[in-house]
Parts: structure tokens; sequence; C-alpha cells
């Protein structure tokens, strides 16, 4: 087991410039895609952008703490969806019979599948948020404290891992149930279109369920309530958002168990 997780970044790096190289053979091509997908991601911030040009503030955020929220949701998910989101075509794989092939090959399957058709214009919603949050940061007045500061750099990497840890779920239940993309996408894309908005805008019951049940309000919203010195909703400690690491971890041991256990009840198509 040791000796795999040793080899397996190095495996992964592989199958990933394979598919790099292949999306820079056309050169054009690609820049045109990335572009695209740049502006095509960067339309759900034209719509904050209109509706601030209505009002001043929205479930308590003005339009600076929103771009942070955007910014931040949308990084992660990039950042997800780049490195794992390919992994939601594994039903494809099962109904084709190519997982088969998968498993007789000295690369572990969980690799071959996050690796699988990377794309790299994928890489459009990130290097978008980035810009977002560049331009948040630069005028938003933030009382800076080291917690802070590192509470907002570690969140990006933490939320990350939590929509990866969805991807991954979604990829294990369609080992029982194999046409189930579109289930995974409503709470990883879906869950980027909630948590780039306050929490507060929505019931009880829902801030409820994405903190306690699906755990998509540590991705972004308890982290950058921190940094903004906001209170916690449901009566929470405003400190909550620091548990996110603590999250991200207990999201990689339920993937990893779900994983596996789709792997064990996986048999072949015979095709």
């Amino acid at each position: 087991m040791v000796d795999l997780l040793r080899k397996a970044p190095a495996q992964y790096r592989m199958l990933v410039m394979m598919w790099i190289r292949s999306s820079l053979a056309y050169p054009a091509s690609f820049a045109m895609m990335l572009v695209s997908f740049v502006f095509i991601t960067g339309t759900d911030f034209i719509a904050v952008l209109l509706m601030f040009s209505h009002i001043r503030s929205f479930g308590g955020f003005n339009l600076g703490e929103m771009a942070l929220l955007y910014g931040t949701a949308s990084m992660t998910l990039g950042l997800a969806d780049l490195a794992t989101g390919s992994i939601e075509r594994i039903g494809q794989r099962i109904r084709s019979g190519e997982l088969d092939v998968w498993l007789i090959r000295p690369v572990p399957a969980f690799i071959q599948a996050a690796a699988d058709n990377f794309a790299l214009r994928r890489l459009g919603r990130p290097l978008q948020a980035l810009v977002v949050l560049v331009i948040a940061l630069g005028n938003l007045t933030i009382d800076w404290t080291v917690a802070k500061g590192s509470l907002l750099v570690v969140s990006l990497l933490t939320g990350s891992i939590i929509f990866g840890a969805i991807f991954v779920l979604g990829a294990a239940f369609q080992f029982i149930s194999i046409d189930s993309a579109e289930l995974t996408n409503s709470f990883t894309y879906g869950g980027q279109q909630l948590t780039q908005y306050p929490l507060s805008i929505f019931g009880r019951n829902i801030v409820r369920a994405v903190t306690f049940v699906v755990p998509l309000a540590f991705v972004n919203y308890y982290p950058v309530l921190y940094v903004l010195g906001k209170p916690a909703p449901l009566g929470l400690p405003s400190w909550i958002g620091l548990l996110s690491p603590v999250v991200a971890v207990a999201m990689i041991a339920l993937a990893s168990l779900a994983w596996r256990g789709g792997l064990r009840r996986y048999r072949s198509t015979g095709s």
C-alpha cells in the first residue's frame, strides 16, 4: 500500500501529461477553447454585477464580499474539476467494459479514472476565479491576522478537496447506478452555484444540510465568514471555518471507503 501511494503522484502526472500533449498538439484550437471556457464560466459573476447595479448588499454581503465568496467557490470547484472531474465518466467505462482493461494495468483504477481525458481547458475556471479574487481582495478592507490569511489560503485547498471527494463519491455511486453522473453534478456544479451566494438567503434547513450532511458550507462560506469577521448562522461559533481541514480529511476518508466499496462490488460486463 505504501509503495502504491508513493508511485501514485508520478503515475497520475504521466497520464495527465499525455493528455496535455494531445491538447497542445493544436495550440490555436486549445487557446480558443480556453478563452471560451473563461468567458462561459465568467457569466455567473456578470449576473452578480448586474444584480449589484440595483442593490447595495445581498444577504448581508456587499459587492466586494460577494466577489470574495464567488471567487473562492469558483476557484475550489475549478481546481477539483481540473484534477478529478474526469472521474465522473466512470459510468461510461463500466458500460463499455473498458474498466476491465484498467483493472489489469499496473496503475490503480482510481488514478486512471481521475486522469481519463484530462481537459486542460478546465483551467479556465480557476483562472477566471483568480482574477475575481485578486480584484475582490484589492477592494476589501479586512483586518488581516495570521489566522485569517492562513485560513483563506488553506480553504482554497481544503475546499478543492471537499469538491474532489464529492466527485469521487458520485463516481463510486455509479458502480451501483451506472447512469447517475447528473446526480453528482447537482452536488458539484450545483454546489458551486449555491456556495457563491451567502447561505443566509436560504432556509435554515438548507443551511443545516450543507453543514452537517453534505458539508458544502465548509468549502468557502464558513472560512469567508471568519475572514470577514461575520457571525456564523445557526448559532454556530464564528471560528467554525477553522474546521475546514478536518472536514476535508473526513471527506477523503469517506470517498476512499466508497471507491473501494464500488470496486469490490464491480462485476465485469463481459464485453
